[in-house]
């Protein structure tokens, strides 16, 4: 017999793909001590779902055309918000992993994890404790254990870091500022400091150069 979960767990899910959240949403309600509040399709309707519905956790997607969920991580921690977020995507590297868990994600999980570890890793996020699927886990260590290989990419702040990503994935400045929540600006400020601490002239340039040392993998 299945023991009955103390409490119910509330969630929202946050995926771009419609099928995803379907079967999240299936998943979770015909497990016992679920229950999915709404969804989102990206980082910044995520704010406002959120916002609204307050639940324990987020499941939250990263890479999301319209907002990404470091972005969106960044911002409800910033707000100060009760939910914790639990990172479902299928991205371990290190450009994915590092930024979310820098903005404030509770946990990280893959999405071909089992369905038993995701109830648990939920269960865990709800009671504000950190979930990190083994792979994810072996990567934060190694990355922790190993001495930067070039002291530049030390230079650069994690802010800069997340525009040279954005940069290398051919980003707009006012794509990168409207998922990063900052103006152009800004945006514009942070190039600037990234060209000068990687003795770069262009974008073009900061990229090749940020490759070359390992800064975007």
């Amino acid at each position: 017999m299945t023991e009955t979960p103390a409490r119910t767990v509330t969630l929202v899910v946050v995926d771009d793909h419609p099928v995803v959240r379907d079967g999240l949403r299936g998943m979770f309600t015909a497990a016992p001590g679920f229950e999915v509040l709404g969804e989102a399709a990206n980082g910044v309707d995520a704010l406002a779902v959120v916002d609204e519905l307050d639940p324990d956790v987020v499941l939250m997607d990263l890479r999301m055309p319209g907002g990404g969920g470091v972005a969106a991580i960044a911002e409800l921690t910033r707000r100060g918000a009760r939910s914790k977020v639990l990172v479902l995507t299928t991205y371990d590297t290190d450009s994915d992993t590092l930024p979310a868990i820098e903005a404030g994600a509770t946990g990280y999980l893959l999405k071909d994890a089992p369905r038993e570890e995701l109830f648990a890793a939920v269960r865990a996020a709800a009671d504000g404790r950190s979930v990190l699927s083994p792979a994810v886990a072996s990567r934060l260590m190694t990355r922790v254990r190993t001495p930067a290989a070039d002291p530049a990419e030390n230079s650069l702040s994690a802010r800069e870091r997340e525009v040279l990503v954005l940069v290398a994935r051919g980003t707009t400045n006012r794509e990168i500022a409207a998922e990063l929540f900052i103006s152009e600006a800004t945006v514009k400020t942070h190039l600037t400091h990234v060209f000068a601490k990687l003795g770069a002239k262009d974008r073009a340039a900061a990229v090749a150069v940020g490759y070359d040392r390992g800064i975007l993998g």
